[in-house]
């Protein structure tokens, strides 16, 4: 799809990260042996350094996770191109973050093609049952707790993941899946060593870890989280892993892989005397085999001359961070103060989540007016809302992208559910200009917390982001669940190109706060002309149509909380939103690859060749 201009063009400054920031000058080969101490028994695999920060050529790689940016880079210095180190990135973050991703679970594929100068998407979202109805989530007329549903088989969607690989590498990959699965089977096999992030996220889930025999023996190696420091290998993986690469991924959704997964998800394996009622799902293996990653167009904009390219429905991130930066595009954010700037962002961002609320679903069951929610008319109809002397209150009513009418609602106001936040997202680029941004999940951290025996992999608990009633009572709800239905999806991976080149790309998990989280990354970098490490790094604040607005404590502690509550917003404290990750074409050529410094843990952004510092505006 050729880009779009729309727009008056006000170019992008040139920007990178700040000179102060440390640059990652290599990478330790993921199969390294040597280090500390190996939970189960063998030697342990030396981690890679982790910088949040990384510029130089031959293409870059950002993910939360070290060893998985090694495996992408390990990739692209062979000679494969951005598709297939995304996908070596992706396989070993299900190694080294299986309690965010994996084959078990699906996401969101967006690729630039630097020949054709074109950006595609791949839907790999996961699907309910062909035989689930509205009533997935009620009992006795009402719905299930959410507990009930969040470990169960019944939250089981058919997993995507393989699929999306698949599809991308024979679309645009230069590598076999067999290639680029090496790093992260190798990685599988030898282990990784566990940070403490890792192990928190396993304390947390200990409980339930310990109902599934088979989730308790890879990830409570002596019935207790793993060790920081120690060594967690997964071999069933491995060979999960080996299997796909030898047969391709009909052995997952045909083959015996499938019936595995089948027979789990249908009587999920719970420990004797564990006391755990595990509800069981009606997943098929005629589910897997209908199973397709669609391939689909992409939500574009423009925003201050660049171009927006994002994900379509089924996720609601497209067309969110559209509508959010239609509205914001009419005044000059960089002129404005931090408090008046603020004030905006979140009240866009309250307008755009209170229309998504309303109008987006599986566009294969509904009829979402994507197009229009895009549209410059519905968001100039929309931000004549927001007053600078006033804010606005949650929940607000949705507009009619369709009819807009200035200022004007429509019905009652929609509030945003809850979703879960255990997300991953990567962003890679080649030495040929070809981008991927990319975000993958299973949903809850841990996911339904079930292993599927002898495969090495969770499974995920998508399902329970539909909306198991109407959020309004007696107005239609596009996310209610239905027959091999998508579940809304908050996912917003994002390439942004400049004249109809990359000039930045990136994505964030962290549930409905995914949206706000790229949304203020991209203004802090395009508006307040941050360079993007210090985009990302920013504190963050995050409007969801709700109550209150989530403030990181560095906000929550600013003077500029009692600021803007002086003009009616309303507060509650957050620990920590989002975990962004981008790469960014610099003027020279070279590529930054930007990272998180601090939040869940830091990220590891990573180049193939290095060279030097970066610039600094």
């Amino acid at each position: 799809m050729a880009p779009a201009r729309k727009k008056p063009d006000r170019r992008l400054p040139v920007l990178a990260a700040t000179a102060t920031l440390v640059v990652g000058l290599g990478v330790v080969p993921a199969a390294a042996t040597g280090g500390g101490p190996d939970a189960t028994g063998g030697p342990a695999a030396a981690t890679p350094a982790k910088s949040p920060v990384a510029v130089g050529y031959g293409g870059a790689v950002a993910s939360v996770d070290a060893d998985a940016s090694a495996a992408g880079i390990e990739v692209l210095r062979k000679g494969g191109n951005a598709v297939d180190a995304a996908v070596a990135t992706a396989a070993a973050l299900g190694v080294t973050e299986p309690y965010s991703s994996g084959v078990g679970g699906g996401g969101y594929f967006v690729h630039y093609d630097a020949k054709r100068h074109r950006v595609s998407t791949i839907d790999g979202r996961e699907r309910a049952p062909l035989s689930a109805g509205k009533d997935l989530f009620l009992e006795n007329g009402k719905p299930l707790p959410p507990a009930d549903a969040i470990t169960s088989g019944l939250s089981v969607g058919t997993p995507g993941t393989p699929a999306t690989w698949d599809t991308a590498l024979r679309a645009w990959g230069s590598r076999s899946l067999a290639q680029v699965l090496k790093p992260a089977e190798r990685l599988a096999r030898s282990g990784f060593t566990v940070d403490q992030t890792f192990r928190q996220q396993t304390a947390d889930n200990e409980a339930r870890f310990k109902d599934f025999p088979a989730t308790a023996a890879l990830y409570l190696p002596g019935g207790r989280p793993p060790a920081v420091g120690s060594t967690l290998k997964n071999p069933d993986l491995a060979r999960t892993y080996e299997q796909l690469g030898r047969s391709g991924v009909g052995a997952f959704y045909k083959g015996d892989i499938a019936r595995d997964l089948v027979r789990t998800v249908r009587k999920p394996p719970v420990a004797p005397g564990s006391g755990r009622v595990a509800r069981p799902g009606d997943l098929t293996e005629r589910d897997l085999r209908a199973y397709r990653a669609n391939t689909q167009a992409p939500t574009r904009t423009s925003y201050r001359g660049l171009d927006l390219y994002g994900i379509a429905p089924s996720s609601s991130g497209g067309s969110t961070v559209a509508e959010a930066v239609n509205i914001l595009e009419r005044g000059d954010l960089a002129k404005l103060s931090e408090q008046t700037y603020l004030h905006r962002y979140i009240e866009a961002s309250r307008i755009a989540f209170a229309d998504r609320n309303r109008w987006v679903g599986d566009p294969a069951h509904e009829k979402v007016p994507t197009a229009a929610l895009t549209s410059q008319r519905f968001a100039d109809a929309r931000a004549c809302l927001i007053k600078d002397g006033t804010a606005l209150t949650s929940p607000l009513a949705p507009g009619d992208p369709r009819h807009p009418v200035p200022c004007g609602t429509r019905g009652a106001p929609a509030p945003t559910p809850y979703e879960g936040e255990n997300t991953t997202h990567l962003t890679v680029a080649d030495k040929w200009g070809n981008v991927v941004a990319y975000t993958l999940t299973i949903e809850q951290t841990g996911g339904s917390g079930i292993t599927v025996p002898g495969r090495g992999f969770l499974l995920n608990n998508e399902l329970t982001d539909f909306n198991f009633v109407p959020v309004t009572p007696g107005v239609h709800d596009p996310n209610l669940p239905g027959p091999g239905k998508r579940p809304r999806s908050s996912l917003s991976p994002t390439i942004v190109l400049d004249h109809g080149r990359p000039a930045f790309a990136l994505g964030s998990p962290g549930g409905s706060t995914i949206i706000t989280t790229v949304l203020q990354t991209l203004l802090n970098h395009v508006d307040r002309g941050m360079p993007l490490a210090d985009a990302i790094a920013a504190p963050r604040a995050s409007q969801r149509n709700a109550a209150t607005t989530d403030l990181e404590p560095a906000l929550w502690n600013s003077p500029l909380r009692g600021r803007l509550e002086a003009l009616g917003h309303v507060f509650k404290e957050n620990p920590e939103i989002g975990a962004a990750t981008g790469v960014q074409r610099l003027p020279d050529g070279r590529w930054l690859a930007a990272a998180e410094k601090v939040r869940r843990g830091g990220g590891s952004a990573m180049v193939v060749r290095a060279s030097g510092r970066p610039p600094t505006h």
